[in-house]
């Protein structure tokens, strides 16, 4: 490894050309510039420098060492650069949540993204036990959640509500379907339905006696397509409110009124301890936005 204040004595040098204007620069004596070049010229092993007359030309490896300086000095002075200026539109954020959220998030952020050259998103939908996982270990920044978090590890700010939504076809032309008419319909499955139905369907329907006593319809995996089978008629299925509001075709789908609707607390986590830059800050922000949009429209 070059010694850092000898290298610098080196580049100064080779750039003014003079041990005099060096040492005037580097606020040294002309012996100390010397003695640095001499010192730089023993750890490498070999000539940095020919003296003509009051001149100095370098070398072949004096140019290659001088090179070296200045990437190094210049890769110096951008990282300084960097930490010390915290901008919202530069750098990574990395931000977890359910692919509904998901998809509505990633519309919001997309102006900020196609302006913004040198900020990167990278939105990741995943189940929420994950998306506490990947925050703790420093793989996302932010997390969305439907619940508090537990322990030291994370910082969490309420940020909001949505509801789980029960939606049928339009065409079935009753937005309080009871529950031999949803039987009628049967359940389209999904990774999260289980759960959403066991929340929702013993507060509001007293047919209800258990999931497995459900009729089911079919299963879809993927979030995006849960309300495709709704839409055309094929049965119903419970989601989130972003679920329903990402839909294209949300116009085919209709929202049963329930008499005691359930709701999912919105909850924004980070690291805990952890100084959030700008950029994260902002992203916060636009998170509490659709928060807010969701919230306003449960």
């Amino acid at each position: 490894m070059l010694n850092s204040q000898w290298l610098r004595t080196y580049v100064t040098l080779a750039d003014e050309g003079s041990f005099t204007q060096t040492a005037i620069l580097l606020n040294m004596t002309q012996p100390g510039v010397s003695q640095h070049l001499k010192k730089l010229e023993l750890s490498v092993g070999v000539p940095l420098v020919q003296r003509i007359g009051k001149k100095i030309i370098l070398t072949d490896a004096g140019r290659a060492i001088y090179e070296l300086g200045r990437r190094r000095f210049a890769e110096e002075k951008k990282l300084l650069e960097s930490i010390g200026e915290d901008l919202p539109d530069v750098g990574r954020v990395g931000i977890g949540c359910s692919g509904s959220f998901a998809t509505l998030l990633y519309a919001q952020l997309m102006p900020k993204i196609v302006a913004a050259k040198e900020l990167q998103i990278e939105l990741r939908a995943a189940p929420h036990s994950d998306i506490v996982d990947s925050v703790i270990n420093g793989q996302l920044d932010i997390g969305v959640i439907n619940y508090a978090p537990d322990g030291e590890a994370l910082n969490g700010q309420k940020i909001g509500h949505e509801d789980l939504c029960l939606i049928t076809p339009k065409s079935v032309g009753s937005d309080a379907p009871d529950f031999p008419e949803l039987q009628a319909l049967g359940f389209i499955g999904h990774p999260d339905g289980q759960r959403y139905a066991e929340m929702l369907m013993p507060k509001n329907f007293r047919g209800f006696t258990g999931f497995s006593k459900m009729r089911l319809r079919g299963f879809v995996n993927q979030i995006t397509q849960i309300p495709t089978p709704v839409a055309a008629g094929a049965g119903y299925t419970i989601l989130p409110r972003s679920g329903v509001d990402s839909f294209p075709d949300y116009k085919a789908l209709s929202i049963a009124r329930l008499r005691r609707p359930v709701r999912h607390e919105l909850w924004v986590i980070h690291r805990a301890g952890r100084l959030l830059p700008a950029r994260c800050s902002w992203a916060i922000k636009e998170i509490q936005k659709l928060a807010d949009r969701l919230s306003v429209i449960t």
